[in-house]
């Protein structure tokens, strides 16, 4: 049970003047990467610029990098990142199949712990670029009466560029608050044998329903700057470490399971092999013409899965002689993916 805080705020003795205090609440504040608004081209330029313009992201120096993303790419990029997501957009919802999805994970999120704890407990989500922004969700949850807020973002293995940015950008909106919430972030889970059980059971269940199986199934996560790695940043053994776990959990004799880095940017090398060489190659050189790719660094199927990899990276692996590219989506509202997002939340609200 939840510890209730109400009797810190007796409201009995306050004057008829004061200010109203809420009887107060947690707060669960699920966070992703984030999405443009349209993909036209100035919500394209707006999302980009936020997003090209963080240090996390991209930590050359401000007075070398910002003219270069004004003037060059800015210009430029929103044209082909918009085409990008107007394939994949949700006509129907008028939004990025992120969004989508995201709504519907907290949705299924949200059901499973008000039957728990009522209304004691308000779930929501945020994105770090674009919107619903994470300070307004922060403002919205404090306006509600939230005194303890957790913030989740849905990376399971952590990265600067990703969950660091993520919990940055909620600390600079708790910062603005006159009166802050206690606040707890949920921690990386890249090996938690729940993840791993949902991812592997996921896996199974695509490969399941495959007219033939694959010879080799390629897990593919996010690429970053492998200056990123020599500087300390744990993501890349944790992306190999995810990888042996499911290949363990996974037993297969006749299946080969590789690691690969997608979505490189910029001139410097990144972290290797990148997933678009590597299916060439294993078309090419190794002469395989089934294979499958899963992407596990995402919670949510977005961009870089739906149209990088579904589309991009099929295309080189087609044009290198593969014939059958199958493409398992993330894991996003299934049922043990929600099951355990629930549990990692009932965990770390512990004790208030």
């Amino acid at each position: 049970m939840l510890k209730t805080t109400q009797a810190k705020y007796d409201t009995s003795d306050l004057p008829a003047e004061h200010p109203q205090v809420k009887k107060p609440k947690i707060g669960v504040l699920m966070a992703n990467l984030g999405t443009p608004d349209n993909y036209d081209y100035w919500s394209m330029r707006r999302y980009l610029n936020e997003f090209l313009s963080d240090r996390r992201v991209i930590d050359y120096s401000p007075w070398l990098w910002q003219p270069l993303l004004q003037l060059i790419i800015l210009t430029k990029r929103p044209f082909t990142s918009g085409a990008a997501y107007k394939s994949i957009w949700n006509e129907e919802q008028g939004e990025s199949p992120l969004m989508t999805i995201t709504k519907e994970q907290t949705a299924a999120v949200r059901d499973m712990i008000q039957k728990e704890y009522g209304g004691e407990v308000l779930v929501d989500f945020c994105m770090r670029y674009g919107n619903p922004s994470t300070e307004s969700k922060v403002a919205e949850m404090i306006e509600q009466g939230c005194d303890r807020v957790l913030f989740f973002s849905l990376y399971p293995q952590y990265a600067g560029a990703t969950m660091a940015t993520a919990n940055d950008q909620f600390f600079r909106a708790v910062m603005k608050e006159t009166w802050q919430p206690s606040v707890r972030t949920v921690a990386r889970y890249f090996d938690d044998t729940r993840y791993i059980e949902a991812l592997a059971r996921s896996i199974e269940a695509s490969v399941e329903k495959m007219e033939h199986r694959p010879e080799t199934l390629v897990v593919s996560y996010h690429g970053m700057p492998k200056r990123y790695l020599l500087q300390g940043d744990p993501y890349h053994c944790q992306c190999q470490k995810t990888t042996r776990l499911l290949r363990e959990r996974l037993g297969w004799t006749d299946i080969d399971i590789v690691t690969t880095f997608q979505s490189v940017f910029g001139p410097e090398e990144w972290l290797k092999p990148y997933t678009v060489e590597e299916v060439a190659r294993l078309a090419e050189e190794d002469g395989k013409k089934r294979i499958a790719v899963v992407a596990p660094a995402f919670s949510a199927d977005c961009i870089e899965t739906l149209e990088e990899i579904n589309e991009e990276i099929k295309e080189a692996f087609e044009e290198a002689g593969g014939e059958v590219f199958e493409y398992i989506p993330c894991l996003n509202a299934g049922e043990e993916h929600v099951a355990f997002l629930v549990d990692l939340i009932k965990e770390n609200i512990h004790g208030w």
